[in-house]
């Protein structure tokens, strides 16, 4: 077969020789646009697991490879004055120069045709005249292009601005430096190699406050050299094709097309905080080469075989990739940590390393950071350091034993709103557990606030009595003197809808329907009941019956409430557009729509001991377009902070059945990182964790002061 390969890059080269060597019979052609001796770029960064996969492809040029490597283990960290080293992460570093010299020596001497200085406008000549087409072009693929239909290509921009220089002064380890001045949060990521690499990365609004939109290379280089010179020494920064860029993702819905396929950054593209390009493209290569060693002449089952083999462990890296890019687009977000847990942050940023991997890593750092968060806590120091998950956590004159929080699967075995005994009972089980925190289900303020007819209420003395006699229960075999918390809610236009077993949302019968009360005569779906819009009176009874339920709480033994104003139900549907279109004092802009939300948290707030917590579930978003912004949320929830909430959980979706919701597993646990840092109010993380790890990465790392636990795991209190 003739195989042509378009872009003379680590990719293309690393292809190249390895069907060359699998398939000697074969043509391999190399044709790139500039010269073989081209020094653009800095250095490249392999992982222990990339290097034991590039041993296995071709050893001869893995020897050579590595032989040239810098090696590192640990990494550093320069935060805020202070410095912290944390080892086990296994890095090796080579000049991208060094690694295509060694890549086209091996590729020639194993029969591959390189030509360099060779310019293709247009991929469609080379493709006419050969079996295999090989775009290694990178991230400005003209092949991609050329067949854009085909390949149908995303490309989204980041929100940061980063330049690549370079230094010989002599980085040791993987560095990062953030530096603050008088125009901003500046981000440095630094690593050794035959000359260090020196990425600054910032905010446009940092760029511009320092004039980067205007300067030259030299005014930048003496910019840079003179803010990091405490890292540089007397050593100077360097540049090659000195520019501003944003950091763009790219995707495709196929890498394939006829006997065209992609590799390396013209296929995908993940952000250089967690690694490099060059690394995926080689990956992508070995693929290639695997999957032609498995169905020969077959083109067209050779690239769905590649595509089927790297497409899931891409997107992985595309995913933690994302995540890491968010973090340092928005590192200010996070400035408000103590250093130490800035650095256990930064270094838990994309999910891929957690706590318990942290410890495994470097023992001696995960043990320093448990003893730092002790003492943090206001917690005196122990002999043995416990990790994040047994600290205790104040709200008011509430302590929170731990950082976990039990709630049950929602019941609808109540009968007129009083709790089952068997309900009570699993409440009593669910608090012998030892959970910091222990939720009631949500509890209707009026009969006509439940979502079923077995939704449990607190709106008649008897549903108090009845929760008091088992928290009673748990106050006597709790092992951690469990917090314990209830749920008040109204389901508004939720309401008088049929058991869930039935499904989500279906309405009871027209006899079995209770009225329904909402901001506005619109229903919830397109077969709900439309509910009565709010006067003056329900809004003063409703208010009321939230203040009722709260007193009933406090006699009932309640430590801590949670007002629902999140999945659609009455509260959270004055918030949201797509439920209120009042034209009054409650509807319209944001601060009519949340005016009866507050209302109703206010007088909550002024019944409820002052020594009791008192917090709110909060909607992050309605995933709609015409529905309630994030960014209105956070206003709300500054507001509630203003007003004294003491925790926020937060919640998203839900508020209408045209949503289109954006759900993996850690998208809550953002929101509550989101909220807890740009609001700075505790939060509870609403997305079940099931493992201490998940807890303790959570809580160490800032990114929640909560989180709920699944019951399915031993409780931490035994």
């Amino acid at each position: 077969m003739k195989v042509d390969v378009l872009g003379g890059g680590p990719g293309g080269l690393y292809a190249s020789l390895l069907l060359k060597k699998s398939f000697p019979e074969w043509d391999l052609v190399v044709h790139e646009r500039d010269p073989a001796d081209n020094t653009y770029g800095w250095g490249v960064v392999f992982s222990d697991a990339t290097l034991s996969s590039l041993r296995e492809a071709d050893r001869l040029s893995h020897e050579r490879i590595t032989d040239a490597f810098v090696r590192w283990d640990p990494i550093d960290i320069h935060y805020d004055g202070e410095y912290f080293r944390c080892g086990g992460h296994s890095f090796a570093g080579i000049m991208r120069a060094d690694l295509l010299s060694i890549l086209q020596e091996r590729a020639a001497e194993l029969g591959v045709e390189l030509r360099h200085g060779e310019a293709i406008d247009d991929p469609e000549r080379l493709r006419e005249n050969t079996d295999v087409l090989i775009g290694a072009d990178g991230l400005n693929s003209t092949v991609r292009e050329r067949y854009g239909e085909a390949f149908r290509p995303n490309e989204s921009a980041g929100n940061a601005k980063f330049a690549w220089f370079g230094t010989d002064k002599p980085f040791d380890v993987f560095t990062f430096v953030f530096r603050e001045n008088e125009h901003g949060l500046w981000r440095v990521h630094a690593y050794p190699g035959r000359k260090s690499t020196f990425i600054v990365e910032c905010t446009e609004e940092t760029w511009r406050a320092a004039g980067m939109d205007e300067a030259s290379e030299v005014e930048a280089l003496e910019y840079f050299e003179d803010l990091f010179a405490d890292h540089l020494g007397e050593h100077d920064l360097q540049s090659k094709l000195y520019a501003w860029r944003n950091f763009p993702t790219v995707r495709n819905a196929t890498w394939s097309h006829e006997n065209v396929v992609l590799i390396g950054d013209a296929a995908h593209t993940a952000h250089f905080s967690i690694g490099s390009g060059t690394k995926m493209a080689m990956e992508d290569s070995i693929a290639l080469q695997e999957a032609f060693e498995e169905q020969g002449r077959d083109i067209r089952a050779a690239f769905n075989w590649y595509e089927k083999e790297r497409r899931p462990r891409v997107s992985g890296l595309q995913e933690a990739a994302e995540r890491s890019e968010n973090y340092f687009e928005n590192v200010e977000r996070y400035q408000n940590l103590k250093p130490r847990r800035f650095a256990f942050n930064l270094l838990t940023r994309s999910g891929r390393i957690t706590y318990d991997n942290l410890r495994v890593r470097d023992p001696s750092f995960v043990d320093q950071f448990d003893r730092w968060f002790t003492e943090a806590e206001g917690e005196e120091s122990t002999a043995v350091a416990t990790p994040p998950l047994f600290k205790q956590f104040s709200l008011r004159e509430v302590t929170v034993p731990n950082r976990t929080v039990m709630t049950l699967p929602p019941t609808e075995t109540a009968t007129d709103g009083r709790p089952s005994d068997s309900y009570l009972d699993r409440l009593v089980s669910r608090g012998e557990q030892g959970p910091g925190l222990l939720l009631t289900d949500p509890l209707a303020v009026t009969a006509n606030g439940r979502i079923t007819p077995g939704t449990p209420g607190l709106y008649a003395d008897e549903h108090g009595e009845a929760l008091g006699d088992a928290i009673g229960r748990i106050r006597e075999s709790s092992p951690t003197d469990t917090v314990v918390g209830a749920s008040l809610f109204h389901a508004g236009r939720r309401g008088a809808t049929k058991s869930r077993e039935h499904g989500l949302d279906r309405p009871l019968p027209e006899r079995e329907r209770w009225e329904l009360f909402a901001p506005s005569e619109k229903s919830y779906g397109p077969a709900s009941p439309t509910p009565s819009a709010m006067d003056e009176d329900d809004f003063n009874r409703i208010r009321d019956a939230f203040v009722a339920a709260a007193e009933r709480a406090d006699a009932a033994g309640i430590d801590h409430l949670q007002l629902n104003a999140g999945h659609g139900y009455l509260l959270s549907s004055f918030l949201s557009p797509l439920s209120n279109d009042r034209d009054d004092e409650y509807g319209g802009s944001l601060e009519n729509r949340m005016r009866y939300p507050l209302d109703v948290f206010d007088a909550v707030r002024a019944v409820w001991p002052d020594e009791k917590s008192a917090g709110v579930t909060l909607q992050a978003t309605d995933w709609n377009l015409n529905g309630f912004k994030t960014r209105e949320s956070y206003e709300v929830a500054r507001t509630l902070k203003e007003r004294e909430c003491d925790l926020l959980a937060i919640v998203a979706g839900q508020a209408s059945v045209r949503e289109r919701p954006k759900f993996d597993t850690e998208t809550l646990g953002r929101f509550s990182e989101r909220f807890r840092n740009e609001v700075e109010i505790p939060t509870l993380s609403t997305n079940y964790r099931t493992t201490y790890d998940e807890v303790n990465t959570m809580v160490g790392s800032g990114r929640a002061d909560l989180v709920l636990f699944s019951p399915e795991n031993p409780a931490p209190g035994r």
